[in-house]
């Protein structure tokens, strides 16, 4: 039986414009009760089922922190990055609520490739949106990593290889 592992890209092998679109993820009452717990925030339009019903949205809605929180996880597996450091939210917006049941999805795109180091990483620019089930924009907005280059990946292999020696 082959194993198969997966090699995260460097910023070598990024292009400004490719995009990339994450599995999806079904947002569930249980999510927003655990996030609720984990940031103190018990608002009842997350909350209460019957505060919301009679709310703007008509029935609770995940908090937006937990869309982006979602929203960060799902990008991470698509496309999987060899990434260093995650930098700035540069701008987010929050579009719609999401909802009880959504099933959410992350389109990842590069703005911009900015080499550092001479080339041991770089600082990349992302557009991401996330998206639901019927392709509807729920959030998005700019963010920026750090990315390792090959370089810094080869020398760093060279380096576990010759002290396993």
């Amino acid at each position: 039986m082959a194993r198969h592992l997966i090699t995260p890209l460097t910023f070598d092998d990024l292009v400004v414009d490719d995009e990339w679109e994450s599995p999806g993820r079904t947002i569930t009452e249980a999510d927003v009760v655990a996030f609720a717990g984990l940031s103190g925030d018990y608002n009842p339009l997350h909350v209460d089922h019957e505060w919301a019903r009679r709310g703007a949205f008509g029935q609770p809605v995940a908090h937006g922190l937990l869309g982006l929180a979602i929203a960060s996880g799902l990008a991470s597996q698509a496309p999987r990055v060899d990434t260093l450091a995650f930098l700035s939210i540069v701008e987010w917006k929050f579009a719609r609520p999401v909802a009880f049941g959504d099933t959410v999805r992350v389109i990842s795109r590069i703005v911009s490739l900015e080499p550092r180091s001479r080339g041991r990483r770089a600082l990349v620019t992302w557009h991401r949106r996330l998206v639901n089930q019927s392709d509807e924009t729920l959030q998005e907005g700019l963010i920026q990593t750090l990315v390792r280059g090959r370089a810094a990946s080869l020398s760093s292999e060279e380096s576990s290889v010759s002290s396993s020696q």
